[in-house]
């Protein structure tokens, strides 16, 4: 598959990369890292999103160029698709920019939608699966392309603390340091660089903190009230749900935030025992076996009731 890709690129000048809507660390990483190999290849490379990047990332090289507004796009040889198990969460419309689609993903279930698909689920990280591409190819690994792989792989293995930090992820991560790189200055920018108003909104949040009554699961939720009180923004809320996870007994948590006045996204993390990722699929979401998310359609009652009743069948009193 890594043969077909590296085909691709010999072949192509102009290049999109775009990644899921609402970017996490390893899709805005991932993106960033191969457009700016790309463009130390000499080649004309696009970074695309449907949302802006989160101002904790937006330190990352390339951050400022990446294109938000579909009209914008032009025509591409290669169009990449990262980090996105179903192409409607990146832009249905991007295959009409591009003669050929690569997609990279590691999501469980993750749909084929490429001319070229390159999934492995085992991999900690898209940003992983990329730097496997330069690699193999023998492409010169810049500082700016190190910085922003490092940070995909840092971002999506939480700080090499989940379970998927395997030895690849170190491995990967430690060659990249020795490309020149300072890991404080990463962890610097993504977790002692919080607007205070991001703090406030905890305060407010943590009033919500709720545990169920087996223990198991745990919960807090944003409304949109909640972020105007604190005038924080919706991208303010990341790292809300390790809170509840973080709490003694607590194998699930949840974080419901809402975006509509009938609407919430509910975010799931599980230490390991439970799918999250299946029990979002079965509300319309997806995501991997210990981190996923699903939009719900309810006020927040309907809306907890709904998933509670599915997570008291998989975690009962015990």
């Amino acid at each position: 598959m890594i043969d077909a890709i590296l085909r691709a690129i010999g072949q192509g000048r102009t290049f999109l990369v775009a990644s899921h809507a609402h970017p996490d660390g390893d899709a805005v990483g991932s993106t960033l890292g191969l457009v700016n190999c790309l463009r130390d290849l000499g080649r004309e490379a696009v970074a695309f999103n449907l949302d802006n990047v989160p101002a904790n990332f937006a330190f990352l090289p390339g951050a400022q160029s990446l294109l938000c507004r579909p009209e914008d796009l032009g025509r591409y040889d290669v169009g990449f698709v990262l980090d996105s198990g179903e192409l409607s969460r990146a832009g249905s419309f991007l295959p009409l920019h591009c003669r050929q689609v690569i997609s990279i993903d590691h999501h469980p279930c993750s749909e084929r939608f490429g001319d070229i698909n390159y999934v492995d689920e085992q991999a900690c990280a898209t940003g992983a699966l990329v730097y496997r591409i330069i690699h193999a190819a023998g492409f010169p690994v810049s500082a700016d392309v190190a910085l922003c792989l490092y940070t995909a792989i840092l971002s999506d293995t939480g700080s090499f603390r989940y379970s998927n930090a395997n030895p690849e992820a170190f491995q990967i991560a430690s060659s990249l340091v020795a490309c020149g790189i300072s890991p404080w200055y990463v962890a610097e920018n993504l977790y002692e660089s919080r607007p205070a108003e991001q703090l406030r909104l905890l305060s407010i949040v943590l009033e919500t903190l709720a545990i169920s009554p087996c223990g198991r699961f745990g919960s807090v939720c944003v409304t949109r009230d909640m972020l105007q009180s604190a005038g924080a923004k919706p991208e303010d809320t990341d790292g809300l749900i390790n809170y509840p996870r973080s709490v003694r007994g607590v194998e699930v948590a949840l974080c419901f935030r809402q975006t509509d006045d009938d609407r919430f996204k509910v975010s799931f993390r599980s230490k390991g025992k439970v799918d999250v990722g299946a029990l979002a699929r079965g509300l319309g979401g997806g995501g991997h076996h210990n981190a996923a998310g699903a939009t719900v359609d309810g006020d927040i009652g309907q809306v907890k009731c709904q998933v509670f009743a599915r997570l008291n069948e998989l975690l009962p009193l015990s």
